[in-house]
């Protein structure tokens, strides 16, 4: 799934000859909060790295790439470790003449969660995969023509990993980071 989100990304640049078009690439660290089964909230630390490619007008597609880890989730002796991978669209807007730039997100792809417990109706694995759904925005802050300073992130991140009751992980993503702009 990843790989086929960097080829479509990577063959889209041909349009970036177009107006206000770049490729970017950004490295961030994120802090996740885990809402499982009612009781068992937590904080995960890890981070992400992304390929934006940006052709019409602040419009473009992005990839990415994230993984989050906690040990001894609650004093349970339980870790998590857990890697997503989404695509989809994104849109960037910056006022004229500024140096912020704000943008929104809509992403699908994968999560795999590894090294702890999910319970299934026959049995308890130690791994598993899901659809992981990703909604959100941010702002950037350019530092130089080549270089910006991701502020603020924040995501909703919907995972369905097993845990014995919904399957569902409602997480709210928070990161900060730098960009690299590639014109």
């Amino acid at each position: 799934m990843a790989a086929a989100a960097v080829v479509v990304v990577l063959s889209s640049t041909p349009l970036l000859a177009q107006d206000a078009s770049s490729l970017e690439v950004a490295v961030t660290y994120n802090a996740t909060r885990s809402v499982t089964v009612p009781n068992a909230n937590f904080w995960m630390q890890g981070g992400s790295v992304e390929l934006q490619a940006r052709f019409y007008h602040g419009l473009g597609v992005v990839a990415e790439i994230a993984g989050a880890h906690i040990a001894n989730i609650q004093s349970s002796g339980v870790n998590l470790d857990m890697v997503t991978a989404t695509f989809g669209p994104r849109y960037n807007w910056a006022p004229a003449h500024r140096r912020y730039e704000l943008f929104g997100q809509v992403l699908a792809g994968e999560a795999n969660g590894f090294h702890s417990v999910f319970p299934t109706r026959n049995a308890v694995i130690d791994s598993s995969n899901s659809l992981a759904l990703k909604m959100g925005g941010g702002m950037n802050i350019a530092l130089s023509r080549h270089i910006a300073l991701r502020a603020c992130e924040a995501n909703w991140l919907r995972t369905q990993l097993p845990n014995a009751t919904t399957n569902v992980q409602n997480n709210l993503d928070l990161g900060t980071g730098v960009v690299f702009r590639f014109w």
